[in-house]
């Protein structure tokens, strides 16, 4: 395996791994209510997998994986990078949203990302994004 697939690889495995592990901890505290998965493939490789749970402490949750591959890069990814034109990606991410049913509970958003541009005979090029935050949040 590349370089480049290994990266890709681990981050994959890393991103599934920990949509698992919120999932189940998610589960522990909403007691009996299960996340419902939907699992999509494509044709190159990709992968969504969403999963939603809705509960009694939980008003909503859901937390989605995905992994999209392309042929190149959109034009809002290469605007500020334009040697970037032309390369194949592939993007992988990890999003959450929480609301409970609390409203003192602040509600939470995730999004993790990973991307990585790839030319053939160069190394790829990625890159990290994303955020978190707890709205509305009570400090008392």
């Amino acid at each position: 395996m590349d370089q480049s697939r290994s990266q890709v690889a681990a981050v994959h495995d890393y991103l599934a791994d920990l949509q698992d592990r919120i999932c189940a901890g998610l589960e522990e505290v909403e007691g009996a209510a299960r996340f419902v998965e939907q699992r999509i493939e494509d044709e190159r490789g990709g992968l969504t997998r969403p999963r939603v749970l809705e509960g009694e402490t939980l008003e909503k949750a859901a937390v989605h994986f995905t992994h999209s591959l392309g042929s190149q890069l959109p034009p809002a990814a290469t605007a500020r990078h334009p040697e970037l034109a032309g390369r194949d990606f592939e993007a992988l991410s990890l999003s959450l949203i929480v609301h409970p049913r609390n409203p003192y509970a602040p509600t939470s958003h995730a999004n993790l990302r990973y991307f990585q541009a790839n030319q053939a005979g160069e190394p790829p090029v990625w890159w990290f994004g994303g955020g978190f935050d707890l709205t509305p949040y009570y400090g008392f």
